[in-house]
Parts: C-alpha cells; structure tokens; sequence
C-alpha cells in the first residue's frame, strides 16, 4: 500500500489531489458536537496542502436518500476545517456538478476545498457497480491523485471508496496508514494478556468479532445493551433491559467455547437499573437503582455496569498488555448512567499496557466524559470498520489502496 510519504517524495505541488475523508461529524442543528474526525484528516490535507497541492476533500454525512438534504450538509464541517487550518476553505454546494467544477477549477496551488455531500448523489452507494462506477467516472474528473484517509468508511463499497481509487493514482493518508498499523498490533503478534472490552446496545453487532476474538483474546469484559442477553442466556432475568432473544442460542455456545478454549468471559455482578429510560436532552435527573445482575426486577431497565463490576472490570484491566475497548458500558450521555463507561476508560489510563478505543460511541464517550484523548494509545476514528478487521474481513477501501 503506497503511503502519502511516498506520494509527497514524488511530488504534488500543482496537482489536484481528492481526498477521501470521514467528516461524519455529529450536528445539533447546524453547530457540531464533536470534531474529532475533521481533527483527525487535518495531518494529511495540511501535509498536502503545504506541499503545494489543491486538496479537494470529500466525505459523507448521515444518510441522505441519494439526494440533496439540507440536514445532512457538510457546510459545518467545511467551515470547522477552516477555522483549524487556519485558512480559507471553499466549499462546493454540489458533488460533481458546476459549484464542484468551478470550485475545484479556481483552487490556487496549496488551497483547500470540501465538496457537498457524497451521498448526495445516489451513485455514491449504489449496489449497482455500473451506476456506482458512473459517479465514481465524475469523481475522478475533479482529480488527478486519490488519497484515502476515510478510515470510518473503508468497510464499505462505495463509489469514493473503492471505484475511485481504480481510476486515479492513489495512496493511503496519514489517518488510514496510522489506524492498519494499529489495528495490525491487535492481529499480530500480540502482546499478552490481550483484554477486549465491549460494549453497545445491541449484541447482534458484535457477535461476528465476539466469534473471532474467542480464539485471540485472553479475556472479554461484557457490558452495555448487550450484557442483557449475555445474562439471560445464563439464566437469569432482567426485566425490561434491552434484550435480543433471538440471539440467546448463540450468545449461549459462546459461552459454552469461551469456557471450553480458556478465554476469561466476564460479564457483570451488579447493574444499575432505572423504570425508565433517561431524558437525553435535558438530562433530568433519573431514578438510578444498584441490584445485583440475577436480581434485576420486573419493572426495571439496565442502563449501566453497578459499582462492583466497575471495580472487577478495572482489576481484570490493570494487568493487560493490550486493550481494545469498543462500546459504552451504558448509557453515558447521561451523568447518572455514565459511571461504568467512565470506569472503563480510567482504568485503560491506569494500564501499562497499549490501549485502543475502537471508534464510534466510545470515542465520543472519551470526549464527552472529558478524558484526555492522548493519553490513551489510539482511539479510531472507524468503529465499524475496526470491528470488521479484527473479524478478519477484507476492507473494500483498503482493498481499492493496494497495488
């Protein structure tokens, strides 16, 4: 896989050079919450934009119908970009039509731009590789160089991911080659003990890495939504906490692997409970309850580990060589259910050993719950995409990066 090092030795001075961005940013109306993932591209574009480069930026955001949505435009993130560049973006408010042309047409050498939202056009993610292969032709008119940096979406097979790369020379950014040399960490040759954390509401999300990791892993901590059915499948109740009956048979001959092949499956002693689901918005404060997790009543939800799993999960933690932590504990938009997502990540701090924050929610968590994000070894920008390398499934954009 060719690397932006070697793109940048070659030299891009004067060249149009798209990059394949994750600008998938969270919004409140128009303002975002979470800038992470812009923060994230910014190594690679400045790199790009210092050698001389006019750096096109694309992304997607949410998932807009195959057409223009106004909720879903990447004007606030093309905005945030510029405010960390500390330069003038300019900003397209199309994808391959005349304000992308012209856009991209007036760039100076070293200028930077972000097109309108990909998904915007609906041969970004069409199944169709003919109709995808047609926008990705568009694409690469605006182009003469593909760097994929996009690392939240390299799972998937879409048009600025795995068509346009074929179509135009390409490299993998800083972002992309950081997170493979990460995730390789986790794959090979690992150092022991390996603990996996995992968490999330739903179990069926994670059963296919669950699968793999049962082979790899020295030990897995269970806990957010998905505990539930973890618990009901070893018998015990749990009122009305989110449970996926269906999928009790399998969470069953997991458990069942787990004990027979050595691997440590720790689920929780206590859970937090509430009658209902808290209030996100004004964060009102809830009816929090500690009970034991076979003791979970009737009536109540689980919405968080309780305090002595917090204090079991941190001592299964605190002699780990290596950590990948991948989905809430609880529910941690909320103060009174964010406790054991909080542990968690204190106790990944408190480990010598190499820890990786999986993306997605935990990311956020790590924010949100004002922890220090460089303190910890790496946290992904790709939650999906991390889980589906660590189960082993071949990545269609990084697939599209190599020669």
């Amino acid at each position: 896989m060719k690397t932006i090092d070697e793109l940048l030795t070659e030299g891009v001075a004067g060249k149009r050079v798209f990059v394949r961005a994750d600008l998938n940013v969270p919004l409140d109306g128009g303002t975002i919450t979470d800038d992470g993932r812009i923060r994230a591209v910014l190594p690679t574009v400045k790199a790009l934009a210092d050698a001389g480069a006019k750096v096109v930026v694309a992304s997607h955001l949410g998932r807009p119908k195959g057409a223009p949505d106004p909720a879903f435009s990447l004007a606030p993130a093309a905005a945030r970009m510029g405010e960390l560049l500390g330069t003038d973006v300019a900003f397209a408010t199309d994808t391959v039509g005349d304000s992308a042309r012209s856009t991209v047409a007036g760039l100076a050498d070293g200028q930077v731009a972000v097109i309108e939202n990909l998904r915007f056009n609906a041969g970004e993610t069409a199944k169709d590789d003919a109709e995808r292969g047609a926008f990705a032709d568009r694409l690469a008119d605006l182009a003469d160089v593909y760097v994929g940096d996009g690392f939240g979406a390299v799972h998937r097979k879409h048009a600025s991911v795995f068509d346009l790369p074929a179509r135009l020379p390409h490299a993998a950014g800083h972002l992309i080659a950081t997170e493979v040399g990460v995730l390789k960490k986790l794959t090979e040759d690992v150092k022991r003990p390996y603990v996996v954390a995992l968490g999330g509401s739903k179990v069926s999300d994670k059963l296919a890495v669950i699968d793999q990791l049962l082979g790899k892993a020295d030990r897995l901590l269970i806990g957010g939504g998905m505990v539930f059915t973890f618990l009901k499948a070893k018998g015990y109740e749990v009122g009305a906490s989110l449970l996926q009956e269906d999928q009790i048979p399998v969470v069953q001959e997991y458990i069942e692997r787990a004990e027979k092949s050595g691997v440590e499956l720790v689920l929780p002693v206590d859970v937090v409970t509430s009658a209902e689901f808290p209030d996100l918005k004004t964060k009102a404060p809830g009816h929090p309850h500690t009970v034991a997790a076979d003791a979970i009543p009737a009536d109540q939800l689980g919405l968080d580990i309780g305090p002595e799993t917090r204090k079991l999960y941190a001592s299964k933690l605190a002699d780990a060589a290596t950590v990948f932590w991948n989905g809430p504990m609880g529910v941690f938009e909320h103060p009174d259910y964010a406790e054991g997502t909080k542990a968690v990540a204190q106790a990944l701090l408190d480990s010598p050993a190499f820890t990786v924050v999986g993306g997605g929610d935990s990311a956020a968590a790590v924010r949100l719950l004002g922890f220090d994000e460089n303190a910890f070894g790496h946290i992904s920008t790709g939650g999906g995409a991390s889980l589906e390398y660590l189960e082993g499934k071949t990545l269609p954009g990084l697939a599209a990066l190599e020669d």
